[in-house]
């Protein structure tokens, strides 16, 4: 007899075990109470009068505790624990049978209920063994009531019904138990799968861009992922009403339930300030409960803008290529032209020229280095170090005075970037700075400071200039925007492209009169 682990033997089985023995105790509590208080009602049971009937239930309710006590605490050797239990009953059921005059006693039948709950606990083979031993018993019983002169045939025929009975009860209640065994795990598996498929489900909705929400039919929010709590300002720890959080919204639930559509309701949410649009869908739930996908109109902008620009790019770059041949070969014509000297007429007309070429190579140059954003080559540097020398050069290349220009370095000034960019962006900034100050000293101001997170670093490029007016400030990062007849409207903006290549971040802050950028990068961390 092979004997079941723990593990595979089964909570449920475990459980039926429990209550086999709960039931066994309950049945020897009542023997053990009946010879003890009423001999008389137990002499109905047995016709014998001694105290044989009160030792045999004694011991009866004392192994049927230890197994009730084994069933709880010890959950071990199933097998084992259950063959005790059957064996031990087997035999005081069949001594009871044997002082209480044979099977005319009506104790046999106790024996068909002890084995079908065995046929729902235990194994095939076990089962059968414990209707074999049963069977045996009797039999046994009756022989021996035989050989001590109480020959009847009639009770033999019995012992042989019981005994049938017995093999019957025990392999019925061992085909009951298998199916339920096998629908047990059925159900089990089931319930795996399901539970799976909710995890992923859920992890699914978890990472959506898109904002779901899982509507009743009164307008009640009963679900929702991330995103949407985002977009609409939800408290996902208890269940509000749609009307709290966009009463537009709302209105557009309450027209599609009276006629349902298709189309995306756009709708602005007062706790964000957010546009967004909604679909509305219906579901098969038994509620009737409506899924509600909710997008952020911001985030399509700009989405539909990247495509814009990845295009626009391209294109440029393209460009850039073919004409910046013929451009170099016109600025080199300009400066032979330049050598000869034919009047004021002629030296202004190839001013211009001149100019406007350096203009285009200006703007050719600028669009070469956004498709260069991606090779990035970020590297420690030390901004103590690099920016001094780095504004010398700027300095005596735009042909400005070195006081107007102030530096201050602060912390430890480390950042993560790749050089050539960090020049660039420098470079982008400070000529901004320097067109729109009033070149007083100290009109620009260059700062480095440690960030407000661990292992960030701040550069603060600002002005005493005008300063950005406030209708504009959403603009300055596009491109081709510009407000200077001599800019070509790409500095602010291949600046940032080229701080989020670095895992940096460009913005435009509120600190004085002019006007003032912040970079925030990373200090470590470098690959």
């Amino acid at each position: 007899m092979a004997e079941l682990s723990a593990e595979q033997f089964s909570e449920s089985r475990w459980t039926s075990l429990r209550y086999f023995n709960l039931y066994r105790f309950a049945v020897s509590a009542i023997l053990f109470i009946s010879a003890l208080r009423y001999p008389s009602a137990f002499t109905l049971l047995t016709s014998h009068q001694g105290l044989q009937p009160l030792i045999l239930a004694a011991a009866y309710l004392l192994a049927t505790t230890l197994a009730v006590v084994l069933a709880y605490r010890h959950r071990q050797r199933s097998n084992l624990q259950l063959s005790a239990s059957v064996l031990t009953d087997i035999a005081v059921m069949t001594l009871l049978i044997h002082i209480g005059g044979g099977l005319g006693s009506g104790l046999g039948s106790m024996l068909l209920v002890t084995l079908a709950g065995a046929g729902l606990v235990g194994e095939g083979r076990l089962v059968l063994f414990y209707a074999a031993v049963a069977s045996l018993a009797v039999l046994i019983e009756q022989s021996f009531r035989a050989l001590l002169g109480d020959f009847d045939t009639a009770a033999f025929f019995h012992a042989g019904v019981f005994s049938a009975g017995f093999f019957a009860i025990a392999i019925l209640a061992r085909l009951l138990a298998s199916r339920v065994i096998a629908n047990e795990e059925l159900a089990r598996q089931r319930g795996l799968a399901l539970n799976n498929q909710m995890l992923i489900s859920q992890r699914v909705l978890e990472e959506m861009q898109d904002g779901v929400l899982v509507l009743s039919r009164a307008g009640q929010i009963k679900q929702s992922n991330p995103q949407a709590a985002k977009l609409l300002a939800l408290d996902r720890s208890e269940q509000r009403l749609l009307v709290e959080c966009s009463p537009g919204l709302l209105q557009g639930f309450i027209d599609w339930c009276r006629n349902p559509y298709d189309e995306a309701l756009p709708v602005t949410v007062p706790a964000t300030g957010m546009d967004i649009q909604a679909r509305f869908i219906r579901t098969a739930s038994t509620e009737s409960d409506v899924l509600v996908i909710l997008e952020d109109m911001g985030r399509l902008r700009d989405q539909a803008q990247q495509l814009k620009l990845a295009a626009l790019g391209r294109l440029t770059a393209n460009i850039a290529h073919e004409i910046r041949n013929p451009l170099s070969a016109i600025t080199h014509a300009g400066e032979l032209l330049r050598e000869e000297r034919r009047g004021e007429i002629y030296e202004r007309l190839l001013r211009i020229v001149l100019d406007n070429a350096r203009r285009l190579e200006r703007i050719v140059r600028d669009v070469l280095d956004l498709g260069r954003r991606d090779r990035t080559y970020r590297e420690s540097i030390v901004l103590r170090d690099v920016l001094p020398g780095f504004l010398e050069e700027y300095l005596e290349q735009e042909a400005a005075a070195p006081e107007i220009v102030q530096i201050k370095i602060a912390g430890e000034g480390t950042l993560c970037f790749d050089r050539s960019h960090l020049h660039r962006v420098l470079w982008n900034l400070l000529g901004n700075a320097l067109r729109h100050c009033r070149r007083l000293p100290g009109s620009v101001c260059l700062a480095v400071s440690d960030g407000p997170l661990p292992g960030t670093v701040e550069i603060h490029i600002s002005d005493d200039g005008e300063g950005v007016s406030e209708n504009l400030r959403e603009q300055i990062f596009e491109p081709f925007f510009t407000t200077h007849h001599r800019g070509t409207g790409l500095g602010l903006y291949i600046a940032r492209e080229l701080c989020e290549a670095n895992e940096a971040r460009l913005e435009l802050i509120d600190c004085g009169p002019g006007a003032s950028f912040r970079i925030t990068g990373r200090s470590v961390g470098c690959q």
